[in-house]
């Protein structure tokens, strides 16, 4: 059983029955607090955060109703699991109706409670698989993220670049009935034009040059499991016609084939454009956007969630300082203190790559605040780049001296034409090759990776 970091609050006034929950609570080595009444309840919430909330519905003076209904006007999405003898089944409608994730029966059996806790509560503040989630921000977020979990509903997150949209698509996925099932990934942004149809529908041996042999796409890879579709918004208009008859047959068709291959999947996408926005512009079909936008949620920037910003911090230098050879590491209080007054427009990328460049030039096992070298940054929402803010070819190091990877050298390639054109775009795109939305793609990377300001 993975480990849970908040405890469970269990209302009940009958002594011997709360006794008995918090035994079998603390048997299967889960935290909780135990209170008698609804008053008490809502004393303890306000003092500590819970996973989940068992109470009782027949008490006095406050009965388990109002304490739901109490709790969804402070805590919207804290779980609420109801218990009730079977004469009250009316109640339990109406404490459906009311809010309440679901109800227990009694009698019971201590697996039952057990169960409904595991399916319902939210997720532990770090859940071992990227998700660190202290700021009530997050935890709503999760808690939204859990309960559409459990549907097969296509789910649209949005929010700026680097805020964690793939960590939530992964983290439904996990809470999904097609956990068993594969996630495919496929960013819109990152694959040219010319291979993006091929790559999502597949394609038959011969349906172009090169096409040597059939290849099943990304649809068909996430057969039985989630797809997501990572920047849905930088799909040329041509595709998202295709990519609209997918979603709404339910089957696709490989480039150059003739029989459709029904599909059993589930989409989730993903964009950091205000997509209401990209539909007025025309550069995005109203009808696919709707047909996407069946639950929609907003990822707040890490600015908007603050005390997840060293949590996350101590996160990436568990997981960085292992692969880089230096466990053990940590960050100093001088070092969290900056950490935590940065504004990170950058957001969770950003960090992510700073924590990796402090682990690297830290001099000891403690991380200063020399070590994350944060200079000041702007505030405000990235701009196209000018000439001034492209580094000029002499400024920046030598490509053989930092030719780790094809990474470095695409990087370079393309900085360097930028500032050889003068900042100018069109320009660049005519040299390099490559398409405006690629282009696009690539500088909103490298101003998150700090390589420039815009």
């Amino acid at each position: 059983m993975s480990e849970h970091n908040l405890p469970v609050l269990v209302v009940e006034d009958d002594p011997s029955l709360r006794e008995a929950i918090g035994d079998t609570l603390e048997l299967a080595g889960r935290a909780y607090v135990a209170v008698d009444g609804g008053e008490a309840a809502l004393r303890v919430l306000g003092e500590q955060a819970f996973s989940i909330v068992v109470s009782d519905v027949r008490m006095m003076p406050m009965d388990g109703i109002t304490l739901l209904k109490e709790i969804r006007a402070r805590l919207p999405h804290l779980p609420v699991v109801l218990m009730t003898a079977y004469a009250e089944v009316d109640k339990a409608v109406d404490a459906m109706r009311s809010g309440a994730c679901d109800f227990l029966l009694k009698p019971f059996e201590p697996q039952a409670l057990l169960a409904h806790i595991n399916k319902y509560e939210l997720p532990a503040a770090d859940d071992g698989a990227g998700v660190v989630a202290n700021d009530p921000a997050s935890r709503e977020l999760f808690a939204i993220a859990q309960r559409v979990a459990q549907t097969d509903a296509t789910v649209l997150l949005t929010g700026e670049s680097g805020v964690g949209k793939e960590v939530v698509a992964r983290f439904i996925h996990r809470h999904s009935a097609r956990q068993a099932g594969p996630f495919v990934a496929i960013n819109c942004a990152a694959i040219p034009d010319s291979l993006l149809e091929a790559t999502l529908f597949g394609y038959e041996k011969g349906a172009f040059t090169g096409a040597q042999q059939a290849q099943a796409g990304k649809f068909e890879q996430a057969q039985d499991g989630t797809l997501l579709l990572d920047e849905v918004t930088e799909m040329p208009m041509g595709l998202q016609a295709k990519l609209l008859r997918v979603l709404q047959e339910r089957e696709v068709e490989r480039v150059g084939g003739k029989k459709p291959v029904p599909l059993n999947i589930r989409i989730v996408a993903t964009s950091n454009r205000d997509m209401a926005e990209a539909v007025a512009k025309g550069v995005f079909r109203e009808d696919l956007y709707y047909r996407l936008n069946v639950f929609p949620i907003a990822i707040p920037a890490l600015r908007q969630r603050p005390e997840d910003i060293v949590p996350i911090a101590r996160h990436f230098v568990a997981e960085h300082g292992g692969r880089f050879g230096r466990t053990g590491m940590r960050l100093s209080s001088a070092a969290e203190a900056q950490l935590r007054a940065h504004t990170w427009p950058g957001n969770i990328r950003e960090l992510e790559n700073i924590i990796q460049r402090a682990l690297i030039m830290a001099s000891g096992p403690v991380i200063e605040p020399e070590a994350l070298n944060l200079a000041p940054r702007p505030t405000e929402a990235a701009s196209p780049p000018l000439a001034a803010e492209i580094p000029a070819p002499s400024a920046l190091p030598e490509t053989e001296k930092r030719a780790d990877n094809m990474k470095d050298l695409e990087r370079d390639h393309i900085l360097r034409t930028l500032a050889e054109v003068g900042g100018s775009r069109k320009k660049a795109i005519e040299r390099l090759g490559i398409s405006e939305r690629t282009l696009r793609y690539k500088l909103q990377q490298y101003r998150d990776e700090g390589y420039f300001q815009g």
